[in-house]
């Protein structure tokens, strides 16, 4: 198994250009990633069932392996990721002639959860880019980071990858390479603007060195700042302002696109801007936009309450 696993991620990082995160998370999603308790990857449970050959997985085994996953109390949204990964694991095995029939043909993913975005709302936000001391370079650096985050509603796995020559700052645009290696144009305004041209001007030069790179971002030691760290810059930084919500990179993209709606922007342009392949994963946003409107509505409508005394 492990001999075709490493053709699979060869062939993934090649012949499918698949970004590092993808290859990390469908790896782990078949290998299993945990350090304690019972590993919940694909091939350990195989393991476990004493199925040690990859030709003998069939629809029952998988359901089974669904099942198992929710005894387990594993989320479905990472059930869901599993299958995928299962999925496209499989559908190299039969492109290679490995298998005849993908046995996930015809299993589909648990249905999942409606849930909400959680996002900040514009006080919070403005709060929120305060926080960093721009007197030291690593301030004027998470000050730029958390200011691009909500200018251009990047992905934290963009931001990491952003290199200097993608930067207009002269137009506010940024050529990103997104999820497939899509290349879109993102848009920033002033201040975060203004944060990047302090940041590469003052901070940057300072972090590297003598080193180069031509990486955007980079820590203290003059390397590229991993989506690890950038995660943790995000929550320390909610930490610091004393905000209760659970706050991560995918927080504030979500808040760039529900402020942006809420502002009367397209759906569509939204879309672009946000590089969803498909408009029904943006429409999610329109459904924060209309709780919004509603607490809104609920607090200033002087009959909303029900005091209507005429």
């Amino acid at each position: 198994m492990q001999e075709v696993l490493n053709r699979y991620i060869d062939y993934m990082k090649a012949g499918r250009n698949a970004s590092p995160y993808t290859v990390r998370t469908y790896y782990n999603a078949l290998v299993g990633n945990n350090i304690r308790g019972t590993q919940k990857g694909f091939f350990p449970f195989l393991m476990m069932k004493k199925i040690n050959s990859l030709e003998k997985v069939d629809k029952q085994t998988l359901r089974d392996y669904i099942m198992w996953l929710m005894d387990q109390k594993v989320a479905k949204t990472s059930i869901t990721c599993k299958l995928s990964a299962i999925r496209s694991f499989y559908g190299y095995l039969q492109k290679e002639g490995m298998i005849q029939e993908n046995p996930l043909e015809k299993i589909s993913s648990p249905k999942q959860d409606k849930k909400l975005p959680s996002y900040l709302t514009h006080d919070e936000m403005n709060k929120y880019l305060t926080i960093p001391d721009t007197s030291t370079p690593e301030g004027q650096r998470d000050r730029a980071i958390l200011e691009l985050l909500y200018a251009s509603g990047l992905r934290v796995s963009e931001l990491v990858h952003l290199k200097l020559s993608q930067i207009d700052l002269s137009t506010h645009e940024i050529r990103v390479i997104g999820k497939g290696s899509k290349e879109r144009l993102v848009l920033m305004g002033k201040p975060a603007a203004e944060a990047l041209i302090t940041y590469l001007g003052q901070a940057r030069p300072k972090l590297l060195g003598n080193k180069k790179t031509d990486a955007v971002f980079v820590s203290r030691y003059g390397k590229c700042l991993i989506e690890r760290r950038i995660q943790k810059i995000v929550k320390q930084y909610a930490k610091k302002m004393g905000m209760t919500k659970r706050v991560h990179p995918h927080t504030i993209r979500h808040t760039f696109a529900t402020h942006l709606l809420d502002g009367g922007a397209d759906l569509r342009v939204v879309q672009e801007l946000l590089g969803h392949a498909s408009l029904t994963t943006t429409q999610i946003y329109t459904h924060v936009s209309k709780t919004q409107a509603k607490k809104v509505y609920l607090a200033a409508h002087p009959f909303a309450k029900g005091n209507n005394n005429d």
